[in-house]
């Protein structure tokens, strides 16, 4: 997905008047920041992280057009902001240096997931723009890992484009979704440009379009001769299987949108079973969330696959990551200077960071530290960032979305089961190396 062209203008009002400040002031040090949650939404002991691809490539083509900087000029705010800095946003583009998990990683609270040094303009321009990104995307990725535990092996599809808070949000949904395990999503335009698998069967209207569910049905099967899907609870769902169980069509696939699921789909099942049509799929949709699926999924009904919509792509129980992007370090004078933020309940962690992670005999996630990235740990800890940019360009190619969603199957698996419980959240199981724990203790104690 590419960046909207406007995308130099897709930040904060603050983020610009704090780069005019800068540049009046001759403030021209790097800076890193880094990106972290500093807490669960409600009952998640984990989180997937998403939204890279399209961070890199703001960053990639993040560019003010004469319009955007004739817009700023007439703005109030900058009315007395000197010509020197418009001069400045002509020329501008990121030059810095990109270090994050890769999508599909699978994290927890407190640990950076994405950290850039740059100029601190440069540093700071992004903020608003990559917090949108990634906070939107890993908590739907996060959000579709719940979804699909819950399914226990069943098939999941995105089906939520329509609930979705714009076009927008429904293809980074859709691409987020299938990076947490969804197989599928309803979405075409996710299927065109994403390449991500399509799904769909027919609406209500078209079986009410005509006379019966039969001719609705023949009608259909005229179309789609090979493999049709028809949706059986516009009226009477039982009475619909027994129409289609009559006729000579060979569905592939029935959907369910209403009623009670586990007792419908075991009626219909054996009407089916009883027509020959074992080869049918049931596909069951209609206000599923996570919590539904594992109460039907503990009571092994016979249900092929899910359609998952509002409940997934707006995180319904919990809709916003508290994702933040806080200064940690300044390069000045020479040398590196760290910055924490100590102010109650808010306070951040200094230092450009690397998190490192251990793995116990069964491969499971043991604990992980977070450490100064110029610390080394032992080699059998693996450290979850890598270089993604430098000097403003790709470093090493980024994985396809399929890689990305192996990835993330296998990040998965190496979670304790505690980690995977649907309420309540696990400690994470994460500590600061030695040497950064006394580093962020001398800090806060000195402000306070």
């Amino acid at each position: 997905m590419q960046p909207n062209k406007d995308a130099a203008l897709a930040t904060d009002l603050y983020e610009l008047t704090m780069a005019a400040a800068y540049f009046e002031n001759n403030v021209e040090g790097r800076a890193t920041f880094e990106l972290f949650v500093r807490n669960y939404p409600k009952n998640r002991s984990y989180l997937v992280a998403a939204g890279l691809q399209e961070a890199v490539d703001y960053l990639l083509k993040l560019r003010f057009e004469e319009e955007h900087i004739e817009y700023l000029r007439r703005h109030p705010n900058f009315a007395k902001v000197d010509e020197s800095f418009f001069q400045y946003l002509k020329r501008f583009e990121f030059s810095g240096e990109v270090w994050a998990m890769p999508e599909g990683t699978v994290f927890f609270t407190k640990e950076p997931i994405l950290r850039i040094t740059a100029p601190i303009i440069e540093a700071q321009i992004v903020e608003t723009y990559l917090l949108s990104i990634i906070n939107f995307e890993t908590l739907i990725a996060s959000k579709a890992a719940r979804v699909v535990d819950a399914a226990r092996g069943r098939g999941v599809v995105e089906f939520g484009a329509r609930r979705s808070h714009g076009p927008e949000a429904a293809l980074l949904a859709a691409r987020a979704s299938y990076i947490g395990g969804c197989i599928g999503t309803s979405n075409v335009l996710a299927g065109y440009q994403l390449g991500i698998p399509t799904y769909g069967t027919m609406a209500h209207s078209f079986i009410m379009t005509f006379d019966s569910e039969r001719e609705a049905f023949e009608r259909f099967s005229k179309a789609f001769p090979s493999d049709p899907a028809f949706l059986l609870d516009t009226y009477d769902t039982l009475e619909a299987a027994k129409i289609l169980a009559s006729m000579s069509v060979r569905p592939y696939l029935v959907r369910l949108d209403s009623g009670n699921r586990v007792e419908l789909s075991r009626k219909v099942r054996r009407i089916l079973d009883q027509a020959g049509m074992s080869y049918t799929k049931i596909f069951v949709s209609g206000d599923l969330s996570e919590y539904v699926l594992d109460e039907v999924t503990r009571k092994k009904v016979p249900i092929d696959s899910f359609g998952v919509g509002t409940e997934l792509v707006t995180s319904r129980d919990d809709p916003a990551l508290p994702g933040i992007y806080k200064l940690v370090a300044l390069e000045q004078r020479g040398g590196i200077i760290f910055r924490a933020k100590t102010s109650e309940g808010k306070r951040t962690i200094p230092g450009p960071k690397q998190v490192y992670r251990l793995h116990n005999s069964q491969g499971k996630i043991q604990r992980d530290v977070i450490s100064l990235d110029v610390e080394t740990q032992p080699p059998q800890m693996k450290p979850l960032l890598t270089k993604v940019m430098h000097n403003g360009q790709v470093h090493s190619a980024l994985p396809t979305l399929q890689e990305i969603r192996e990835h993330t199957k296998m990040e998965l698996k190496s979670l304790p089961p505690r980690f995977h419980r649907l309420r309540g959240s696990a400690t994470p199981p994460v500590s600061l190396s030695d040497r950064l724990e006394q580093i962020t203790r001398t800090l806060w104690n000195s402000a306070s």
